[in-house]
């Protein structure tokens, strides 16, 4: 499933856009959720115009250059819904970035181990920071389940974190 997908029909659920806009929102509002780039948005939108899910039309205003206005269809709808509740029971069993380094992390001085692992509970701390401060999304309450959805996965890394960095000084405590 295509989650990127989900998120450009779900945009345009909301209203017809162009380009730009649905690619400025998600730049601005959802970085913490979607790492989608332009090109992405783009490609995206191409391939749901030639499935028929969305309508192109093309707008001048003034001097300025023609922009393309993409509106859901019917059949879009359609898309929009099965993603959504397929989305919704979704559940995977991904390897977090960095369970591979744990797994060899034996190989490292004790000391070494816990003093990379500091660094990456500050990197933790700090997204926990930016997600704390993103302000509450005023209309329904999807967008707020999503981002407490992630400051949950970052708090729970945080306290596996600091769990397993106090194991390591443990251990060295023992070995001296």
């Amino acid at each position: 499933m295509d989650e990127r997908e989900l998120l450009v029909l779900g945009l345009l659920m909301t209203q017809s856009q162009h380009g730009y806009q649905i690619n400025d929102f998600i730049e601005r509002n959802l970085g913490q959720v979607s790492d989608m780039k332009k090109a992405t948005a783009y490609s995206i939108l191409k391939r749901l115009d030639k499935q028929g899910c969305v309508d192109v039309t093309v707008e001048q205003e003034g001097n300025r250059p023609p922009r393309q206005i993409y509106s859901i269809t019917e059949k879009g709808k359609l898309l929009f819904f099965e993603l959504l509740r397929s989305s919704l029971i979704h559940a995977e069993n991904v390897t977090p970035a960095g369970d591979i380094g744990l797994m060899f992390i034996d190989h490292l001085d004790r000391k070494d181990a816990k003093e990379l692992l500091e660094i990456k509970l500050r990197k933790i701390e700090q997204l926990i920071g930016i997600c704390s401060s993103i302000p509450a999304h005023e209309e329904g309450i999807g967008v707020n389940l999503a981002f407490r959805h992630r400051l949950a996965l970052l708090e729970c890394n945080r306290k596996f974190l600091m769990g397993t960095i106090q194991e390591l000084n443990n251990l060295m405590k023992d070995s001296v």
